[in-house]
């Protein structure tokens, strides 16, 4: 019985996916394409792998015993080929990172593009999500998260800016119209617009001065969940809707601009950067290892992270 390696790898990543559009997405691969290697694959085993609908594929009792059987194979034969990558002058292959999108906007701008100038056969493959992830299970190479949320047995690096700091910030009409607060209790009598994590978890916003730590969970007209929503939060506030908490990097171009004003400044809370973080096994991919080793460059010359200005989209 001979079953191409490639038709077992489509199944995987349908298997994985949950779905064969998904999958296409993620391997380059058509849906047509990943359909036909299935049924090669069934009709090759004489077995059902996957129970098929209109509206969702699941893997049968047999699938997932083959796809346990598959994912340790797989994930030793990509080892194996990258060894072999070791000895071409520079690394290729895909780097998959899994990261928060504050990260993806304020950071990774001024990293990315160098990197793959430097390594024109590196493909970076960025999962953008602010949800909680094991990344070697969800088929990462390394993730990006601040310390609080890092994975335990993980080797963590520095990545960006070492301090960062969150503001709380509303349009100059807004404050004119309901004063500045000059206590973050006062807060609590203004629309705040709040920020939710797909979790469900909506973050307090914390102040701090002299020693004196606060948390608010004011109210407000809107609420978002962090993500793509975000730059819907900044808008909110730049039109005068309300009050918005979120990092300085973020809010410094309109601040600039005379968009926005930042209030409380005093109480403005201070925090570590995020942390690249990865598995310390033995056979490290190439392209996490340039990836590892240019993040280090950077550190090492203290290249300033400057964020994209938001207000020229």
């Amino acid at each position: 019985m001979k079953v191409e390696l490639k038709d077992l790898t489509a199944f995987v990543a349908v298997a994985q996916s949950g779905g064969f559009r998904d999958a296409a997405r993620l391997t380059g691969v058509s849906a047509s394409g990943l359909s036909d290697a299935m049924r090669r694959v069934e009709a090759q085993l004489g077995v059902r792998l996957l129970h098929r609908t209109t509206r969702s594929v699941t893997v049968t009792e047999a699938g997932r015993d083959l796809l346990d059987r598959l994912k340790p194979v797989l994930a030793e034969l990509e080892v194996a080929l990258d060894g072999v990558n070791s000895f071409r002058d520079t690394p290729s292959g895909t780097l998959k990172l899994n990261v928060p999108l504050t990260v993806a906007r304020l950071i990774l701008p001024a990293i990315v593009p160098p990197f793959l100038a430097a390594y024109p056969d590196v493909r970076l493959d960025l999962v953008v999500e602010e949800n909680l992830v094991d990344v070697l299970a969800a088929g990462c190479d390394a993730g990006i998260r601040y310390g609080e949320h890092l994975e335990q047995d993980m080797i963590a690096l520095p990545i960006g800016p070492r301090v960062q700091r969150f503001v709380a910030a509303a349009s100059p009409d807004y404050l004119d119209r309901h004063g500045r607060p000059e206590h973050p209790q006062d807060l609590l009598q203004h629309a705040c617009l709040r920020g939710r994590f797909p979790s469900g978890l909506m973050p307090l916003w914390d102040f701090e001065r002299k020693g004196e730590k606060l948390q608010i969970d004011p109210h407000g007209p809107l609420i978002i969940q962090i993500g793509g929503g975000v730059e819907l939060l900044i808008d909110a506030a730049v039109a005068g809707t309300g009050v918005i908490y979120l990092f300085e990097d973020w809010l410094a171009p309109y601040i600039a601009a005379g968009k926005l004003e930042a209030i409380l400044q005093p109480w403005s809370t201070s925090f570590p950067g995020p942390f690249l973080y990865y598995s310390g096994r033995h056979h490290m991919p190439g392209p996490l290892r340039a990836f590892i080793d240019f993040v280090k460059t950077m550190e090492t010359h203290a290249m300033d992270i400057t964020p994209v200005d938001p207000c020229n989209r």
